[in-house]
């Protein structure tokens, strides 16, 4: 199969196109290394199957005759963590709209299988956990730029599903819930490689709020099989949304401790509120939790990594970058 990964520098586009070499796909990666990174992908530029393009999916022409040799399209480019997108709400809408709209026109020209990769924070404030697919989503005031990323990963939900409701477009929505593992860079506000950064620097671990909110984190390689499952099942899963995470929920106050004690740091932990590290009215969310029986019941799918195997490939990964 000839798959075409966007973002596929990235953190989860990297691994992803790993795994797909791995069992012989041709992957072909397009990305403009703007929160991506080409030593993620170095050490697979000499395999045979495997091209990359340097470049902005609004290219049109780049786009388009990639998309014309794929199969199957894995959308993972778009405007990502919670400082970027604070510190540039602009930039974050246009990337994830016209980036995913580019990506669901080409996809439609050459008929591909096209996953699309959405998030969690489309749920937004609802306090209904864990949050199942087809519950009612609630976002806060548009005066605020915290929920411009909600709204336009929720704009390229209902793109892409219009799509396949008009056109028959295969194309799959997945709302990821906190993906970690290595590579993940805590460069624009991911909260456990910078984490783990600051243990391994014996640096305070900066924790935001009352650090009571809880999340749940999904191991990069449980991600990536669920991906390459709904990859090779279009039929099944065409025209649904499905939620792919870990449901094992931890305050990030536990986490920080977590991280500290399995680096064996003498770090302490620091609680900044949040006004002083994303401004006034910022909004956070107590807990986001995944439903995760639809995936399971579709693709025979589970988590199988837990949170010290998370943290415990991290914290090896950032010790080797220091080196």
């Amino acid at each position: 199969m000839k798959i075409l990964i966007t973002g596929g520098a990235g953190f989860i586009g990297s691994h992803l196109a790993e795994n797909l070499l791995n069992r012989g796909d041709s992957v072909s990666v397009l990305d403009d290394l703007s929160t991506g990174s080409f030593e993620n992908i170095r050490h697979l530029t000499h395999h045979p199957g495997f091209s990359f393009a340097i470049d902005k999916i609004e290219n049109s022409m780049v786009l388009d005759r990639l998309a014309s040799a794929a199969d199957s399209i894995v959308h993972l480019a778009a405007a990502v963590g919670v400082q970027l997108i604070v510190d540039r709400p602009t930039e974050t809408i246009e990337t994830n709209i016209l980036g995913t709209s580019a990506v669901l026109s080409a996809a439609r020209r050459y008929r591909c299988r096209t996953i699309v990769a959405s998030t969690s924070e489309v749920y937004g404030k609802s306090e209904q956990v864990p949050y199942s697919e087809n519950q009612d989503l609630v976002l806060g005031s548009s005066s605020k730029s915290r929920w411009c990323y909600a709204a336009s990963k929720l704009i390229d939900e209902f793109l892409s599903l219009a799509l396949y409701d008009e056109y028959q477009l295969p194309v799959t929505v997945i709302r990821l819930f906190n993906t970690v593992g290595p590579r993940q860079t805590g460069r624009y506000g991911m909260v456990l490689p910078r984490f783990v950064n600051w243990a391994l620097r014996g640096e305070p671990l900066l924790l935001y709020g009352s650090g009571q909110q809880s999340r749940c984190f999904c191991h990069v390689r449980d991600v990536v099989n669920a991906i390459t499952g709904f990859v090779d099942k279009p039929s099944k899963t065409a025209g649904q949304i499905y939620n792919v995470g870990n449901n094992s929920e931890i305050t990030i106050e536990n986490l920080a401790k977590r991280v500290i004690q399995l680096s064996g740091s003498k770090s302490i932990i620091k609680y900044i509120p949040y006004e002083e590290a994303y401004g006034a009215g910022f909004e956070d969310m107590k807990r986001r939790i995944p439903a995760i029986d639809k995936i399971t019941r579709t693709l025979d799918w589970a988590p199988i990594h837990s949170l010290d195997e998370c943290i415990a490939d991290i914290i090896e990964f950032e010790k080797n970058a220091l080196l």
